[in-house]
């Protein structure tokens, strides 16, 4: 518990943040993701103060300060079997309430609030956007992706609902292997940190031929999943802003082109699925794409442990 308190970040300087942000949200290159940058601040900050007022509380109780509550001894009771307080629906520890969907155990999350709230502290420096985003490191993750709409729509002339995303898998293995020169793509953004389960994606020498595409190095093509090799990484992401093609079918999780090459794979905060959908991404194949959809693949925002 102690070590809990002792590693818990502090809360992002929301006045001097705000203060900076002022003259950026009218930049049409800039406001979107700036918008984004302090929702996610203000959302973290808000995580930070449940967490910092239920381990004090906690820390009371224990020491005969502060009446113990059902929201103390819910948190006990996480804490005894390493479980992010407030999974149980029953509990009234609000961290789960004002967290990020995840499976995983109370540590391993932990220290991923730790690393989040770190991207979030880099960004709001000079609140420049980062060259590749941590996508999976947000709260909000379409958020992020509606910027890149927004940015590209309002530089275009285009409308914003006549537009989509769609992706393209660079040869770049992560965030730092991005050149330190490189500049945005066209019409787009760079992110990282997704995972593919059902099949793999190429990496260096693997990728065959690869080709200059809207100022990103890309290439590679889905291949079978090595043997326990459950959930294995995907390079950065470059997630292209396009318009909506009059050939493409509506559908409740988005666009389906209904072209042979490309497999339209949906991502999802965590393994559970379902509720935790999130886009569409655009897989080049070579094979049929019945395959990958037989094969239930798809891309995860985060693992289990």
């Amino acid at each position: 518990m102690a070590d809990l308190l002792d590693r818990c970040p502090e809360e992002l300087q929301m006045v001097l943040i705000d203060q900076m942000a002022e003259p950026l949200l009218a930049e049409p290159s800039q406001g979107p993701y700036v918008v984004c940058a302090l929702q996610e601040c203000r959302r973290m900050n808000v995580l930070l103060g449940v967490i910092t007022k239920s381990l004090s509380d906690l820390e009371k109780g224990l020491a005969g300060t502060l009446n113990m509550t059902q929201a103390i001894e819910d948190l006990i009771a996480a804490l005894t079997i390493s479980e992010w307080p407030g999974r149980n629906p029953y509990s009234q520890c609000a961290w789960e309430k004002f967290s990020w969907p995840s499976k995983k155990s109370l540590l391993p999350q932990y220290a991923d609030m730790i690393k989040r709230h770190g991207q979030l502290t880099s960004w709001t420096e000079t609140l420049a956007t980062p060259i590749s985003v941590w996508l999976s490191g947000l709260f909000n993750p379409m958020a992020y992706l509606t910027s890149i709409l927004q940015v590209t729509a309002r530089a275009t002339g285009s409308a914003l609902d006549a537009m989509t995303q769609e992706t393209h898998m660079t040869t770049y293995k992560d965030a730092h292997a991005i050149p330190p020169d490189s500049t945005f793509p066209e019409n787009g953004a760079f992110i990282h940190g997704l995972f593919i389960e059902g099949a793999r994606w190429p990496f260096g020498d693997e990728v065959e031929e690869p080709y200059e595409f809207g100022g990103a190095k890309v290439g590679g093509f889905l291949l079978e999943s090595r043997l326990k090799e459950l959930m294995p990484p995907v390079p950065v992401v470059y997630v292209k802003a396009v318009l909506v093609q009059p050939s493409w079918e509506p559908s409740a999780v988005g666009y389906l082109r209904h072209v042979d090459d490309v497999y339209e794979a949906p991502v999802f905060i965590t393994t559970a699925r379902g509720a935790t959908y999130v886009f569409l991404a655009t897989l080049k194949t070579v094979v049929p794409k019945n395959k990958w959809t037989l094969t239930g693949t798809a891309l995860m925002m985060q693992q289990d442990d």
